[in-house]
């Protein structure tokens, strides 16, 4: 298979990059000063979601569906880290967000 390396670092990343400092700003914008840590996870994780219609991109040839079926279990296995409080820079933000606002 293809090295994807762009595509790993980007899974990496989605959470603390991204979808943490989405849900930081919404939780800012509905005036929500103390969400749970599972609300924060949950919110974390509807935004890391958004990458999937980004893959609607890629064509459905052979390494298309190879390449998005690969992006999608990465992303997957990111959300779980997520979901299961086990990603450091989402506990940080939450953590900074909640004491520190």
């Amino acid at each position: 298979m293809t090295d994807y390396f762009e595509v790993d670092r980007l899974a990496e990343d989605i959470a603390k990059i991204y979808a943490s400092q989405l849900a930081v700003s919404l939780f800012k914008v509905n005036k929500n000063k103390n969400p749970s840590k599972e609300e924060f996870r949950d919110t974390v994780i509807d935004f890391m979601k958004h990458f999937e219609s980004t893959l609607s991109k890629f064509p459905e040839t052979e390494e298309g569906i190879k390449f998005k079926q690969y992006c999608k279990d990465l992303l997957q296995k990111e959300i779980e880290i997520v979901k299961e409080g086990k990603n450091k820079e989402v506990e940080k933000r939450h953590k900074y967000y909640t004491e520190y606002n």
